[in-house]
């Protein structure tokens, strides 16, 4: 069945189409009875303007197009959170996108947001060649969320990378660990900063020569497989910091795996803040990134870009806290006994 058109709407209502169009636009210059008759008839009708035609003429879309680098990592989703209800406050729609924890998935969710004509672009995460991003920032206003590029036409949105692994391995130290091992991130957003926040920690206490990263990318998965590799090796950590809280839950479900309490053998710290670390059997002591505050700061950087015009680029960063919960704890007393592959088999 065709959808009702304008000029239905005006043969019903008995007036003309340029009217219903002032109508539909909430024009102030129509009298109520006019405009009571148009919207009953449309109404009956199950007309709806088309929202598209409007806003294509006005040379907007009223949309943003959302790049999510990787669907099942809590922080994304949670900074997503932030960026919806800015972008409602805003009267802009959403339109989201995977890029599936992949260069080619990234490339095509924002070769697809620019063929839709979308207002602006919000990449979370992004790991695309800063030479790609530009070139999609000068077609479309672009922000950065957790990523770090130089480049007059991008805006950029992040925690500090140097104050958050110090917060956490600082922690770590006062009470009393030295031998502090870290699993990074590999490959993701942000994670080479991490590291090397961990690195320079290290050092300015004078532990330099205790420094251990195992390899990791921000999972469940490798988080637990970087915990067997330290736990079982035979100068094992007393600390383990994680590159996020999907790491550290891994670390922690492989420690307990191996027969060893958290943290009275081993303490671990993650990254983010994210609701899985708030939960009472996790309970995990880690380093928090305002995400909500994050998504909102993004969307208003790019409307400005938008409704602004402005040229000028920003480099907003955010001031990382840390949050003790039952992860950490004093570090154990040297000659405990701690279970090997052996004894206790490989990760799953």
């Amino acid at each position: 069945m065709a959808q009702p058109t304008m000029e239905d709407v005006a043969r019903s209502a008995g007036v003309s189409r340029s009217l219903v169009s002032l109508v539909m636009r909430d024009a102030p210059n129509v009298s109520d009875h006019r405009r009571e008759a148009v919207l009953a008839a449309a109404a009956g009708l199950g007309y709806r303007p088309n929202g598209l035609a409007r806003n294509l003429a006005s040379r907007q879309t009223m949309t943003l197009g959302v790049m999510i680098n990787d669907l099942h990592n809590p922080f994304f989703a949670e900074a997503v959170d932030g960026i919806t209800e800015q972008a409602d406050r805003a009267d802009y729609q959403l339109l989201l996108a995977t890029g599936r924890k992949s260069r080619a998935g990234e490339a095509g969710a924002i070769e697809t947001f620019l063929r839709l004509r979308v207002d602006g672009l919000i990449l979370t995460g992004a790991t695309l060649p800063t030479a790609e991003i530009v070139a999609a920032a000068r077609q479309c206003p672009t922000v950065l969320l957790s990523r770090n590029v130089r480049s007059p036409e991008i805006d950029t949105v992040n925690n500090d990378e140097r104050v958050g692994p110090r917060l956490a391995v600082q922690h770590l130290a006062g009470l009393g660990h030295v031998r502090i091992a870290h699993i990074d991130g590999g490959a993701g957003a942000g994670a080479a900063r991490r590291r090397a926040g961990y690195e320079r920690a290290m050092r300015e206490l004078g532990f330099g020569d205790a420094i251990q990263v195992v390899g990791g990318a921000f999972t469940e998965q490798t988080g637990a497989a970087g915990a067997d590799a330290l736990l079982t090796g035979d100068d094992p950590p007393t600390a383990i910091f994680a590159a996020n809280d999907l790491s550290a839950a891994g670390a922690l479900d492989r420690a307990e795996d191996l027969g060893l309490d958290v943290p009275g053998d081993v303490s671990i710290v993650g990254y983010d803040n994210t609701a899985i670390a708030a939960m009472h059997h996790m309970s995990l002591t880690t380093v928090n990134q305002p995400r909500q505050e994050m998504g909102q700061t993004a969307v208003e950087l790019v409307l400005e870009r938008i409704g602004a015009g402005r040229t000028t680029p920003v480099r907003h960063v955010v001031t990382p806290t840390l949050v003790a919960r039952s992860t950490s704890g004093p570090a154990r007393m040297p000659g405990i006994h701690t279970p090997t592959k052996s004894q206790k088999g490989s990760p799953q």
